[in-house]
């Protein structure tokens, strides 16, 4: 459950990419996980879903559903006005504009056509009080819908995507399971119960995990329990897949149970049970998000050959093709239940950032989605920052700073990396993995369990412009010595709470991995799930070439990877940002 470090030979120096660009048009984007607001329904030209997903004291991010009831469209633009003194301030999916209370949404290039029965979806952010209500009135292409606004008690709307469906974002109007394991853990410790209910990933992590370890509950417990959560409504349920062949081939602190050759127990053993699970009937109304082998494919990319960082391990797996055949035969057989939506972990800025990395990863991972029977079509989405610290969001500095003359890419932190944070790499990624051949309405995940960097060492804004390292050091945020550092990282906080359409192209905000589960121990510790120990997760150890030879940052006193960690959780709570 660890999260590898990158190294780079060619650190080319082109044009920074421009992330911003998905503002517009990223069709990625989503509802939140928990549905606010209400639908507003239409006469017989049209309908519209309006739900207020997210409000606070200043703004609020809203998603809109319009459905043509009349004749087939070329082009549409929805109009209502605000009540509230609202003003949009950025818009995906449609192009939104504003002339005092008066909200306009037009499509963009690749959603114009509307035909009969069809829906469009966009999202915004837009500043407010606090207060903001569903508009009273909408006009699709100048025709007047119904005004008449029905609340979340009405009965449903026949436009309304059947239960078990696929749907473009699965978080949309959707509740997200709280798994009563970690709840449970987190509950009883103390100050615990203002983060208890939060919902976590479910790791299913050795083959035992499907039945349930030692009386723990399995893969059938929870979704049992996820159907008792869902209700009447709509619920997520969040599966870490994770038991591939040589799993980890760079880290000893998450090592697996099956061995460098063992695809074909991979198979049979792992994933054809939890596709069989997934598949029964009796779980057609959950929406199933799977992440997808973290810690496997990036390995390929930058821990192999004549890198620095390389290790035999990686180069077997490389060698042999398992870490793709085994993500492929996992996309193509859970892909298979209509509402299973499949997420493939893709690192972290830390990690495949650098120009060497950021292509080449996402041509790895188009390799492995068009293995073993799997097409693109059985991904949906891609998740960063799995069990990582980086920052969600740098405000501090950007990468296009510069220091007398000195760019905040050649900083000793940032390192000629491209990305100074997890969101604008997640963007631009985004584009790149379109661009090798993924669908372009794939959606990103982002991990904020543990990257709120909050507390008393919170910066509160820019460091000193002596140097371009005293500005980005004294400024940042991410408090590690070294990007490099990943092992239950000392100073690290709970971040961004789950949520979802926080931004473009981004699906959701999600706790993945679950806080207070350890990274890897900090000694050796005889285990029998196949989990060695990484020097890095010794808080004595000096480093090694993936960080830049220096303390490895980790927790003292840490057990075994995935065992509950009382100290980090602690930690975490104590550094949360947005504070508990």
């Amino acid at each position: 459950m660890s999260r590898t470090s990158r190294t780079t030979l060619r650190r080319s120096r082109t044009a920074l990419i421009a992330a911003g660009a998905l503002v517009a048009a990223a069709a990625g984007s989503a509802a939140a996980a928990a549905p606010f607001g209400a639908s507003a329904a239409a006469a017989a030209g049209c309908t519209v879903d309006y739900k207020i997903q997210n409000q606070w004291n200043g703004g609020l991010t809203a998603s809109v559903s319009v459905t043509n009831k009349g004749d087939a469209l070329s082009s549409w633009q929805l109009e209502w006005s605000f009540g509230g003194g609202e003003q949009v301030s950025q818009g995906w999916n449609a192009a939104v504009t504003q002339s005092g209370s008066a909200v306009t949404a037009k499509n963009v290039s690749y959603n114009g056509s509307l035909a009969t029965g069809a829906s469009a979806s966009f999202g915004f952010n837009a500043t407010g009080n606090g207060n903001s209500t569903v508009p009273a009135t909408f006009k699709l292409n100048g025709v007047t819908c119904n005004g008449d606004t029905t609340g979340p008690t009405d009965p449903p709307d026949p436009t309304d995507p059947p239960a078990g469906s696929r749907v473009n974002n699965p978080y949309e109007g959707a509740k997200v399971y709280v798994n009563p394991e970690w709840s449970a853990k987190a509950a009883a410790e103390p100050g615990g119960s203002r983060i208890a209910q939060q919902p976590t990933g479910v790791w299913l992590d050795r083959t035992a995990a499907i039945a349930g370890v030692a009386g723990g509950m399995g893969l059938r417990d929870h979704l049992d329990a996820a159907l008792t959560q869902k209700g009447s409504g709509e619920l997520v349920v969040q599966l870490v897949i994770y038991n591939l062949p040589g799993r980890d081939c760079a880290a000893l602190a998450s090592n697996g149970e099956l061995g460098p050759t063992e695809i074909g127990r991979y198979k049979t053993e792992y994933i054809d049970p939890i596709a069989a699970i997934l598949a029964d009937a009796k779980y057609a109304g959950l929406r199933i998000v799977t992440t997808v082998e973290i810690d496997s494919l990036p390995n390929l990319v930058t821990n192999t050959g004549s890198r620095p960082t390389a290790t035999p391990a990686c180069d077997v797996m490389k060698a042999n093709g398992n870490y793709v055949k085994g993500v492929g035969y996992a996309l193509n057989k859970l892909g298979d239940a209509p509402n299973v939506y499949n997420y493939i972990d893709a690192g972290h800025h830390g990690w495949i950032g650098w120009d060497d990395n950021f292509a080449p990863s996402a041509t790895t991972f188009h390799a492995a989605a068009t293995a073993e029977g799997a097409t693109v079509n059985d991904v949906h989405g891609f998740i960063t920052n799995t069990a990582n610290y980086g920052a969600l969001t740098e405000k501090h500095f950007s990468i296009g700073d510069s220091v007398n003359g000195t760019s905040v890419r050649q900083s000793k932190w940032v390192d000629w990396n491209r990305y100074t944070d997890e969101q604008s790499f997640a963007q631009a990624f985004r584009n790149q993995l379109v661009s090798v051949g993924f669908k372009s309405d794939i959606g990103m995940l982002i991990d904020t369990s543990r990257n709120g960097w909050g507390g008393t060492q919170r910066p509160t804004g820019p460091g000193a412009t002596t140097s371009v390292d005293t500005y980005v050091d004294g400024g940042r945020y991410d408090r590690r010595i070294h990007l490099g550092n990943w092992c239950n990282q000392s100073g690290a906080g709970l971040g961004e709470r789950p949520k979802a359409a926080p931004a473009a192209g981004i699906d959701a905000y999600v706790w993945m991995k679950p806080p207070g589960e350890s990274d890897g121990s900090s000694k050796a510790i005889p285990n029998d799930e196949g989990k060695g120990f990484d020097r890095m997760c010794d808080p004595t150890y000096t480093g090694n070439a993936r960080n830049g030879n220096n303390l490895s940052g980790a927790l003292p006193d840490a057990p075994v990877s995935g065992h509950w960690f009382s100290a980090q959780f602690q930690e975490l709570m104590k550094n949360a940002y947005p504070a508990l």
